[in-house]
């Protein structure tokens, strides 16, 4: 499949996707987000993905020049048809993936930008990525889930000050929030982010797809509720080959071979 503003590519069982727009520094334009959805549904059996930017940035937020300038529609409308229309399905869709996703921050991540960053189950941040709620700067809010994904990251009080500060949150800093998984010296950035993408990959992935579920439900809902759900999906990953594998190898005090299935 060939797309516009990104590249998608298989390295194994990982569906790489670069967000490919290095001269506006990844600035996403609603097409752009829909061209990552179309790459995530058209995954052929891949059992993890990476997303990272071409160039010196990762994602330097929305990109809304020119769109539907025809239309009559004031910037505002537009921006908000733009989130509902391209931007948060394709946010809906990261969460409901049944493979973990892994983000490879190379400079810049603001805006929404920084919102798919942060939706991956780990992120990883070379030393001179950032991370960054530019909002505030130009008068504006929050998007992409930021408000509901950084209170939950790293708290109410650093959220805020990501939110009504605007000031970037460089990897290291990042890291010791807990607003990312790791951060490593730049040169080994992908490296460290593809090896996670590929160890991943190799799990048993139908249950790493459960405990996402798990997870986001986990947020949701209250601690009976949280057990019941547990029980539900112990079941359906209790029925996968995977879980069978995963016994006989521990009999057999081996390294598991699990197929994703």
């Amino acid at each position: 499949m060939t797309f516009e503003t990104i590249r998608a590519e298989r390295q194994g069982d990982v569906l790489v996707i670069t967000l490919n727009r290095p001269e506006r520094l990844n600035a996403a334009p609603p097409a752009m987000f829909a061209e990552i959805g179309a790459a995530l549904d058209a995954r052929e059996g891949a059992r993890a993905v990476l997303i990272t930017g071409e160039g010196r940035a990762f994602c330097s937020g929305a990109d809304l020049a020119g769109r539907d300038q025809a239309s009559g529609h004031s910037p505002a409308r537009r921006a908000g048809d733009a989130l509902r229309g391209s931007y948060n399905p394709l946010m809906l869709k990261l969460a409901r993936l049944p493979v973990p996703v892994v983000s490879a921050v190379n400079g810049a991540a603001a805006g929404i930008g920084c919102s798919l960053a942060l939706a991956a189950d780990f992120c990883v941040s070379g030393e001179s990525g950032y991370f960054l709620q530019a909002f505030v700067n130009i008068g504006l809010v929050p998007d992409g889930g930021a408000s509901w994904m950084l209170a939950r990251l790293v708290g109410r009080a650093r959220a805020t000050e990501m939110m009504l500060l605007g000031e970037r949150i460089y990897g290291p800093k990042a890291a010791e929030w807990g607003l990312i998984h790791k951060c490593v010296p730049d040169a080994e950035l992908m490296p460290t982010a593809l090896a996670l993408a590929e160890r991943l990959a190799a799990g048993p992935t139908v249950a790493l797809g459960l405990m996402r579920q798990g997870l986001a439900a986990a947020l949701e809902s209250d601690y009976a509720s949280a057990l019941d759900g547990e029980a539900e999906r112990q079941m359906l990953a209790g029925a996968t080959a995977d879980a069978v594998e995963g016994a006989v190898a521990f009999l057999q005090k081996r390294k598991p071979a699990f197929k994703g299935a």
